[in-house]
Formats: C-alpha cells, sequence, structure tokens
C-alpha cells in the first residue's frame, strides 16, 4: 500500500469511495453527491494549506483522509478538523490508522496543535477508532443534522497534536514541508 498526497486527478476514484457515505448513510451530512469537478476543486482548496492524503494499492484509492479548517477566525488557525473515508472492502485492514498516522505527522510538522473529528451517532466504529487514535471525546451536538427524514447528533472528539506553544507561528502551508 502506498500513501501519497492526493491531486484533483484523483477526484473520481476519491469521489467513488466517499459517494455511498452520501447516498447510504448519514455519515456524511451531504445530500447530493457533487460533480468530479466539485470535488476536484475541494481536493485543490484543501491541498493550498493542508494534507489531503490517499491510500492506494496497484491502482486502486482503498481510502483518503484530510483536515480542513477548524474555523474562520484566526484565533483558531492552530485547530483542524479531521476525515477519513474507506472504501466498503478496505475496512479492518489498518489502512484508516495509515493514513490519520501520516496525517498527524503533516500536521504537527506544519505547527497544528489540536486536530477535531465529528462523528455521527450512533457510530461505535468509528468512535472506538478515534479513541484508539488518540482522541477524546469533547462534546455532542445534540439533533444537529437532518438526513433520511431523522434528527442526528453529532459527536465532537479532540487530539492534542503537540503541546501548545507559548508564541506559536502560523502553521506552515502543506506546500512548504521539505
Amino acid at each position: 500500500m502506498t500513501i501519497r498526497f492526493a491531486t484533483p486527478s484523483d477526484a473520481p476514484a476519491l469521489l467513488a469511495v466517499y459517494a455511498p457515505y452520501i447516498t447510504d448513510s448519514v455519515i456524511s451530512f451531504e445530500y447530493e453527491v457533487p460533480s468530479v469537478e466539485e470535488f476536484a476543486g475541494r481536493v485543490e482548496a484543501v491541498y493550498r494549506q493542508l494534507p489531503y492524503l490517499l491510500a492506494e494499492r496497484d491502482g486502486q484509492v482503498l481510502g483518503f483522509a484530510y483536515a480542513s479548517r477548524h474555523a474562520e477566525r484566526m484565533a483558531y488557525q492552530w485547530s483542524v478538523n479531521t476525515s477519513v473515508y474507506l472504501h466498503a472492502d478496505a475496512h479492518r485492514q489498518g489502512i484508516a490508522r495509515s493514513l490519520y498516522t501520516r496525517l498527524f505527522d503533516c500536521l504537527i510538522r506544519q505547527g497544528y496543535c489540536n486536530a477535531f473529528a465529528g462523528i455521527t451517532l450512533p457510530n461505535e466504529k468509528s468512535e472506538g477508532f478515534h479513541r484508539a487514535m488518540g482522541f477524546g471525546l469533547i462534546g455532542t451536538y445534540s439533533n444537529t443534522g437532518y438526513k433520511f427524514g431523522q434528527w442526528h447528533s453529532v459527536a465532537w472528539y479532540q487530539r492534542i497534536l503537540q503541546p501548545y506553544p507559548d508564541h506559536p507561528q502560523p502553521p506552515i502551508p502543506i506546500t512548504g514541508l521539505a
């Protein structure tokens, strides 16, 4: 298995992994599968500052993980939200763990301090995975999303990536890592 940075040209394969999370589950709160062009734009937008990784074997994308801005205000710049998605046939193989491990390494090197993950409830597998990756539950937004005719709550988890510096420098763009 290889883990590498995703590019906009990977959008069709990434979208093939992600689409079932939209159409068949409440894991994603999106209602409609985005176009390949829109998804390629998302990859490109993330990669201007943050890592967007994919795992592949023999040319097949097995899954992906990325970070996104936690919030817009400047004081939040050392915090990110993280997501990981796997192909239906790629679960329980250590792929998500490998993706997150590499993602966290990049984020630490960039200067980020906090990683947050929102998990639609119930999802015992994702909650257990995030706890195993060092995340702790910090709270639940009750009935915050409506999909498939029901309200859904989201549990929020936090992982501290590194000690908090007294005078943090702005995180460097992912493209600035050597």
